[in-house]
């Protein structure tokens, strides 16, 4: 069966200062439980914000290192999830859950993509 990538982006200049309410760390927990129970889940993590993280750039042979927050980016990777299921249309509806556990004032795009074997 295949897996899935789901890139969980977020809008940091939405997401509160504070993060996730008790709330909604609840409902993600729930659905989380949910999809695990169901021989999806593989694997999930959430990320620390990008204000202490480092972009690390390689372009016409040099490298650099940039350290967060990345200003330039509307977008940032929130967190990740790696599900087995049997095709991307089941893929694709797990996430939309996902997504719908966020309260409105998050800003949340989530990229699924087939995870290439061999």
């Amino acid at each position: 069966m295949p897996r899935y990538l789901s890139l969980v982006q977020i809008d940091e200049r939405t997401a509160p200062a504070e993060g996730p309410s008790p709330e909604l760390m609840q409902r993600m927990g729930e659905l989380i439980e949910e999809i695990t129970k169901a021989g999806v889940m593989l694997q999930t993590e959430g990320l620390t914000p990008s204000a202490q993280g480092k972009r690390v750039h390689y372009s016409g042979g040099e490298l650099s290192v940039t350290d967060g927050p990345f200003t330039e980016s509307k977008e940032v990777v929130g967190g990740y999830a790696i599900m087995q299921c049997k095709d991307m249309a089941e893929a694709v509806e797990w996430t939309k859950r996902f997504l719908k556990v966020h309260e409105e004032h998050w800003t949340v795009t989530c990229e699924v993509r087939e995870i290439a074997e061999g």
